[in-house]
This record gives structure tokens, sequence and C-alpha cells, in this order.
């Protein structure tokens, strides 16, 4: 064999460890703490590349041994070891930024939350003026960071829509921004250059709970976010549905009313009309500085009146047109719209079943987040993630060093 083609080889086989690497960590990730023979089965290697691997992954102090995990046995020898993520391990950046608040979280593999910070946003706010609040949360949630760990990057997760290429944001109308570089504003207050990536909540809070929460071992699942307005996160074949340009699931500007009432997109009768933040707040007559908040004012609400029942038919009605679309094993229902079910769920059922075609109705199961209000967070901090599961070695040799002594200027 020439030198060239072993030199090609050699890059191949280079490849193909690193991508075993970062499949053997994704799992991890996921899971929690596998055994090496779990692990094996999986992915179909022989336990010594298994071994290989994860003692590559506990050399770059990403994960750590643990004991025999009891009833896991290679054959007629010994149980299994486990694998855990390690304590100290890399991790992310998670920035939940909604319309009146910020919330971001430095986040570990296994979608650890070890620290939170939050801070008001207003709706009027310029951008530069919300990125510079957002780097003064960074900073307070990356001080107490272990001195090994390394942050390998940001996620954000937006109310709007956002370029899937390079993370413009092209519109996110209940902050009043368009076309805005938040991922390089934010960068650019903190004086680093570490990966960022951008994308809708609502397509992060689906990617969130089927990592993780209500829509593990669901590949078709539809996550229904309300943020001030309604959007949805589509989950296809297991796989986030993004679109051509990355903006899939406006579903809050589906046509429901012909006649009904203006909306601020410009169309009349759109769904957002009669289940968006501002419907649900006239019905209830909540005060306008609490749209924001419409969540927590639903969880303090006593009998639903008939205006709020009503609202509960129009967001069943609406689901079914996703749901004759779509075909989801799941639908789940985050932000305010969780709160609402729990107060309307008998008519929002009922309303679906109305319209629901039978056959695709016989297999939906309506759901709650099983992440509360962290859905779209922990989706910012899975789209963070992602370079490390492609290559971690790679992720972890751009990891900045000195991140922390720039942070805590």
């Amino acid at each position: 064999m020439s030198p060239q083609r072993r030199s090609g080889l050699g890059t191949n086989q280079e490849a193909i460890r690193r991508h075993n690497l970062g499949t053997v960590l994704r799992h991890v990730h996921s899971a929690g703490e596998m055994s090496r023979a779990e692990l094996t089965a999986i992915m179909g290697l022989n336990r010594s590349t298994i071994a290989g691997l994860v003692g590559e992954l506990e050399s770059l102090g990403i994960s750590e041994r643990t004991t025999p995990v009891e009833g896991a046995r290679q054959g007629a020898g010994r149980p299994s070891a486990g694998v855990r993520i390690a304590e100290d391990g890399p991790y992310v950046i998670a920035v939940d930024l909604g319309v009146d608040r910020a919330v971001v979280a430095r986040v570990g593999l296994g979608g650890r939350i070890l620290q939170r910070a939050q801070a008001p946003v207003h709706s009027d706010g310029e951008a530069w003026q919300v990125g510079a609040a957002v780097a003064a949360l960074i900073r307070t949630v990356v001080a107490d960071a272990p001195a090994a760990s390394a942050l390998v990057g940001i996620g954000i997760s937006v109310p709007g829509l956002v370029r899937r290429n390079d993370g413009l944001i092209r519109l996110a109308p209940n902050l009043e921004w368009h076309d805005v570089s938040f991922g390089g504003i934010v960068l650019a207050a903190l004086g680093l250059d570490v990966p960022v990536s951008l994308a809708n909540d609502a397509d992060l809070g689906a990617l969130a709970e089927h990592t993780r929460g209500a829509g593990v071992g669901t590949d078709e699942l539809i996550y229904i976010s309300g943020n001030v307005g309604v959007g949805a996160g589509i989950i296809t074949g297991g796989h986030r549905l993004e679109g051509a340009g990355g903006y899939a699931g406006e579903v809050g500007h589906l046509r429901f009313d012909p006649a009904g009432r203006p909306c601020h997109c410009g169309n009349r009768g759109c769904w957002e009309t009669e289940v968006g933040a501002h419907a649900i707040a006239a019905a209830i007559q909540c005060p306008p500085d609490k749209v924001a908040q419409l969540d927590e004012v639903l969880d303090s609400f006593g009998k639903p009146s008939p205006a709020l029942r009503a609202t509960g038919t129009a967001l069943g009605q609406g689901l079914a047109s996703l749901v004759n679309m779509f075909n989801p094993q799941t639908v789940i229902l985050g932000g305010y719209l969780r709160s609402l079910y729990l107060l309307v769920g008998a008519e929002v059922d009922a309303g679906l079943a109305e319209r629901a075609l039978p056959a695709p109705l016989e297999s939906v199961t309506l759901a709650l987040p099983g992440l509360g209000s962290d859905s779209s967070l922990l989706g910012a901090a899975e789209i963070a993630l992602e370079p490390l599961f492609i290559d971690p070695v790679a992720a972890l040799g751009t990891a900045l060093e000195d991140v922390r002594s720039r942070l805590a200027g």
C-alpha cells in the first residue's frame, strides 16, 4: 500500500473513532449513567473498542467510572463498570430569552442545571441593551464554575423567527426586533469568541422534551409554546422539522376564523387572535402589564369563566388541524397553555375531538411538559452541546482556557 493510501486510511479511521467517541458521549448524556455492556449492545462495537472510547472520555475529563452496575454482565464475566458524566466536566451556557425576562443557566452534560440567574427584559429595549443584560447574567453563572471545567458554547432560545444558517433573528414581534444578530451582540458584550447557536423557543422546547422530557421515546411529537404568541416545535421521525430557512412552526398564524379579529402579523382571524396571551388576558380581564406573566395569573385563577372555556375550545379546535396535518403521537402544551389546560382541559379535549379526523385522533395524547418551564432553556443547552457530540476532541480543543478570567472582567 502506498504512503498516500495509508495516510488516507489513517485519516478515515481517526474520523470514525471521533464519531464513535461522540456517539458514546451522546448516549451517556441522554441516559445519565450506563454500563459498558449497554454501550456495547447499543453501538454494536466490541468490548475493547468501547473500553478504549470510555477511557478517552475519562482522560478528557468528560466522564468518570462508577462501580459495576448490578446485573449488567458481559457474558459469564464480572459485572460491567458504569459510565457517567463527570461532575466537573465541560458545560455550556443556556439562555431563554422571553418577552419580559431572560433566564441564563450554566448547564452540564446530562441536562444538569448547575446555576441559574434571571433579570427583567423590557419589550421596548434595544437589542444591545438586552445583550448587555444577558452578558451580565452569564458572568454571574460562570463565576463559581470549577477551574477545570471548559465552556464549550452558548445556546440561545428566542421568541421569534431565527434563520437557520447563521442564527440571525429575522423577526421577534413581541420584542419589536427585525434582523438582529443577537448572538454577536452577546459575544461582543462578553469579549469572547466561543460557538454560539440560536433557535426558536418552541423548536428548542420540542428538542428538550424529546430528549429528556414528556416526549422521551416518542419520535412524532409537537410542542406548542405559549409565550405571548403561539408557536410550535415539531419532531418527526425523531428529528426537528425546521423548514428551508428555519422558520417552520408558526402555527399561531394559521387561519382560524376568516371573519375574526385583526392579527399583528397583518392578517385577520389567525389562531393566535383566539388563544394568544393577549386574547386570553382580554377574556379574563387581566391587566396589560401582566400579559407576559399569564401563566402565573392562570395558575392562581379560580373557576373558569364562559369566555375562558370558549378559549379552551378554540385551542382544541386549532390543535385538531395540527393533529390532522402531522399525525403526532404526543402534543405537549407549554408556557401559559399548560396553565390554560389545567383549567379548561375538558373543553380543549372536546374541541380537539370535534375537528380531528378519527384516525389520527386515535393515536395522539395531549401532555404537559415534563421539564416544566425549563423546556426551552434546556433545549438551548442541547444545541450548544451539539459540537461536543460531533467531535469531543475538537470541541474541547477550541474551548478557551482563559474564559473565566475574561468573563470576570
